[in-house]
């Protein structure tokens, strides 16, 4: 079977070069006549991996000397409690619930203190980005939590919030190596790698150095951003595999141009995609045009069962997971960095002929 356009939201689609070089180094990494897969994260071909993979996504991103990369487990809902646990000294945070994953990251942190809520976009199914002037930030909150990039919903931030004193902390799961970030707005990044970086298995977690230290005696040690820190992310066997694509991704990325040139083609894709959705009589997206995501894009159609006929219909022709997420329904598709112009063209194109043919 040939290769099809996989627009699912995540595990998503890799660069097809780097699973083709993954593929060639299964039986034999690098002449070690081992498998990365089989490799001691002690080794030094791992140390290698491991430490050349964050040298990279420094580079790519621009991240500060004052601030560490961790390489962890657990995905990006490990980091809804790990947050809380290591910065909310005081008991007070806030929360701008913008999705399901930013309303988790608000429950979980609930057992830790008393968070409040600075904003919400639920009265209108979270179709949008809250604007600063609807925040109600609290300045002696410890810090204040965003959720980037809502993958359900198709929702994006066009604007970093200016939260003042207070730290600022984004859930950046589904957009980061999307396009250009200053790192420096923020107190801690965190990303699940599955979308952008990597293989499920492995979150990335990008924090300043004066925020690590600050969890209580009774944190766990594996839930203690210090312990990570100081070991740079060797303190227990890490997830060696994704650790090793990841690096292939940042080698892609880095030959692709870097985060401008990714930002470039993502507006790209996304605009093919909207602009057919805004015309069409058919298909409608969901989102606020200021608040859309480059990498999800959500639209449904007259009906459930209509949508549901198109993405079978889809699938038929290599256009892959396009069902929207089951707790919203419609369609959507998930543009991220491995998906080529080409995929999103085929896409448009299938819509154009759907709708002929169903008008």
């Amino acid at each position: 079977m040939s290769r099809v356009y996989n627009f699912s939201p995540g595990p998503s689609m890799l660069p097809e070069e780097v699973l083709r070089q993954c593929a060639d180094e299964m039986l034999d990494y690098n002449g070690t006549g081992m498998s990365v897969v089989e490799m001691s994260h002690r080794s030094k071909p791992f140390e290698e991996i491991i430490f050349g993979a964050e040298a990279l996504l420094r580079e790519i991103m621009g991240i500060p000397a004052n601030y560490k990369v961790l390489f962890l487990q657990g995905g990006a809902s490990t980091q809804f409690a790990m947050v809380p646990m290591n910065l909310m000294v005081t008991g007070k945070a806030d929360y701008i619930v913008t999705g399901s994953f930013a309303k988790k990251a608000y429950d979980e942190a609930k057992k830790f203190g008393t968070p409040s809520v600075a904003a919400s976009s639920k009265e209108k199914n979270h179709t949008y980005i809250p604007r600063q002037g609807e925040l109600n930030l609290d300045p002696a909150a410890d810090y204040a939590h965003i959720c980037h990039n809502n993958t359900i919903y198709g929702t994006k931030y066009d604007y970093i919030p200016d939260t003042g004193d207070v730290l600022l902390v984004s859930d950046m799961s589904s957009c980061i190596l999307s396009e250009p970030v200053d790192v420096s707005k923020f107190g801690l990044i965190y990303a699940g790698a599955q979308k952008n970086i990597a293989p499920a298995g492995l979150t990335v977690v990008i924090v300043r150095e004066d925020l690590i230290g600050r969890a209580g005696e009774k944190v766990p040690t594996m839930m203690n951003y210090k312990t990570f820190a100081d070991e740079r992310s060797l303190y227990n066997t890490p997830p060696c595999f994704s650790i090793h694509v990841c690096k292939l991704v940042m080698e892609w990325v880095k030959k692709q141009g870097g985060l401008t040139a990714m930002k470039k083609r993502n507006q790209q894709k996304a605009g093919l995609l909207y602009d057919y959705l805004d015309k069409s009589a058919m298909f409608t997206p969901c989102v606020r045009p200021d608040s859309r995501s480059m990498m999800n894009v959500t639209y449904v159609m007259k009906d459930e069962e209509a949508a549901e006929r198109f993405c079978k219909e889809a699938a038929k022709v290599g256009l892959a997971t396009l069902k929207g997420h089951r707790s919203v329904g419609g369609i959507r598709a998930n543009l991220y960095n491995a998906m080529p112009v080409e995929g999103v063209q085929a896409l448009v194109d299938f819509m154009g002929d759907f709708e002929k043919k169903n008008s």
